[in-house]
């Protein structure tokens, strides 16, 4: 029960920090600004709940390490579950917040940083483009997850790399759709919209999705090859494989 709890507090912290920079920062927010929001957000939650539960914090992240073969189909789904209510939390006291203004603050007016294409994508890009890169910056970031937590990565640099390739990603794609890359980020503000928000959220759920099991696919290819890991094992002290084997446990959550 922990690792959905962790689950849970933390996609609401991964929310809070990075729609709230949005929505609260308004026009006077860079997109650079909100990518590093993100970016740092996910780097301290590793570091963080990561030992509890592994700090997905995103169902294409879990949905990328079901397809991986690093998390039972049992706990994906509680972990999928625990994201979505932690992303609708954050979304409404990301709401309360920029409602306590002296003008208020109206989601279906102003979006509440609901993702979207077409008319309301910031760039103005149709719903193939906003498709296609979601797809491939998803897939970025849950590529470097399971590389990041790989048992021949380099120690305690998993929050590093995951949290810059989060930044990364957001880079990209907040000109194109305001950058989902993660389901419970867009469902939140989207449920409090409504309208066209809603009507196009989708494309947030299908897509990121997608990316993940493209990720999970690219990553069985670069994967050591079975003949090779004694090759390779054979090439560290004992005590290494057990440092390292300790560590990639911690990070990716197992007992």
């Amino acid at each position: 029960m922990k690792r959905f709890i962790a689950e849970g507090l933390g996609t609401f912290a991964l929310v809070l920090v990075g729609v709230g920079t949005a929505v609260f920062g308004g026009t006077g927010v860079s997109n650079l600004e909100i990518a590093l929001a993100f970016g740092l957000a996910l780097l301290v939650l590793v570091y963080t709940i990561g030992p509890i539960s592994g700090c997905h914090v995103n169902p294409a992240v879990t949905v990328g390490l079901l397809a991986a073969g690093r998390i039972a189909p049992r706990d994906a789904a509680g972990y999928v579950g625990a994201q979505c209510l932690g992303g609708v939390a954050a979304a409404a006291v990301v709401w309360f917040v920029a409602a306590s203004t002296a003008v208020g603050y109206s989601p279906s007016a102003q979006g509440l940083g609901s993702n979207g294409y077409g008319t309301h994508s910031p760039g103005g890009f149709g719903w193939s483009g906003a498709f296609v890169v979601e797809i491939l910056v998803t897939a970025l970031l849950v590529l470097a997850v399971l590389v990041a937590t790989d048992l021949w990565a380099p120690l305690g640099l998993a929050g590093l790399s995951i949290g810059v390739a989060l930044a990364v990603a957001n880079l990209v794609a907040l000109p194109v759709d305001s950058a989902s890359v993660n389901p419970a980020r867009s469902l939140g503000p989207a449920l409090f919209a409504g309208g066209w928000a809603l009507s196009q959220l989708w494309l947030f759920i299908v897509a990121p999705l997608i990316g993940a099991l493209l990720a999970a696919a690219a990553y069985a290819r670069l994967q050591p090859r079975r003949r090779d890991v004694p090759r390779l094992a054979g090439a560290l002290p004992e005590e290494s494989l057990q440092k390292i084997a300790r560590e990639t446990a911690r990070l990716i959550g197992r007992p």
